[in-house]
């Protein structure tokens, strides 16, 4: 008998999207419920999280709102709960930081590795706990291609990327016993509100065309769509990756 066609559908699913108010957490959240799925909108501001909740809900879909901070752990223990049952989690909430090594200063490592590892470590255990009791479910941890390769004057981020990646590999390892598949999502350059100061530079933006391959800057929409897969049956074998979408960037 023929195999049916990949199943790139999410209906029935519940999906928690962090870092949904903007960006590619917004982008990701919108494409989940055009999938079918009823999508938990999560950040730190209630309105921004509201205004997808009423394009979710415009076009058809499902949607509901809950802010929380995701380098709180209490606050993150506290909303997962409350959350109830998921069958998937986009685990996108993060911070970008500019700075050459030698200029990192103690306190602005607090803040990137509260949010960029510790937060999304809690959040990635508290829903995997969750999916463990009810059958299995799917993550997406969203890294980036500085997760991957070094980026100068970004040694903090990278290094919380690089960390996002080796813990995508190690939760598909102990996960998959328990029905969770785990991937990574690592984006390039990214049109996107945290990057508005280097999209106003117009040699910056000239620069970084010159060196992808695709020779354009990536928009929200293209995450979303390998996100969704990830999230979907059909991806149903993979598990463990870290997946570039760079426009070819990390090919060289």
């Amino acid at each position: 008998m023929a195999a049916g066609p990949p199943d790139f559908r999410l209906d029935g699913r519940r999906v928690l999207v962090t870092g949904a108010s903007l960006g590619i957490g917004r982008a990701v959240a919108l494409a989940v419920a055009a999938a079918g799925a009823e999508v938990v909108l999560a950040a730190r501001r209630r309105p921004g999280l509201e205004d997808v909740a009423g394009l979710i809900a415009a076009a058809g879909g499902r949607a509901a709102v809950l802010p929380f901070d995701a380098a709180d752990p209490a606050a993150i223990r506290a909303a997962v709960a409350s959350a109830g049952a998921l069958d998937g989690l986009v685990n996108n909430a993060g911070s970008v930081t500019r700075e050459p090594f030698l200029d990192v200063s103690e306190a602005e490592m607090d803040r990137v590795l509260a949010l960029n590892v510790k937060g999304a470590t809690i959040v990635a255990q508290e829903v995997a706990r969750g999916m463990a009791k009810t059958g299995g479910g799917t993550i997406v941890n969203i890294a980036s291609i500085a997760g991957l390769v070094g980026s100068r004057n970004r040694s903090l981020y990278a290094a919380t990327k690089h960390a996002v990646v080796g813990l995508t590999k190690v939760m598909a390892l102990e996960l998959a016993p328990r029905g969770i598949r785990v991937n990574a999502v690592c984006p390039g350059l990214v049109n996107t509100p945290l990057a508005a100061d280097l999209m106003a530079d117009a040699a910056f933006v000239a620069a970084a065309r010159a060196r992808i391959p695709l020779g354009r800057i990536l928009e929200p929409a293209d995450i979303a769509g390998p996100t969704v897969f990830l999230l979907s049956n059909a991806s149903s074998g993979i598990t463990g990756i870290a997946m570039p979408v760079d426009g070819g960037v990390t090919a060289e």
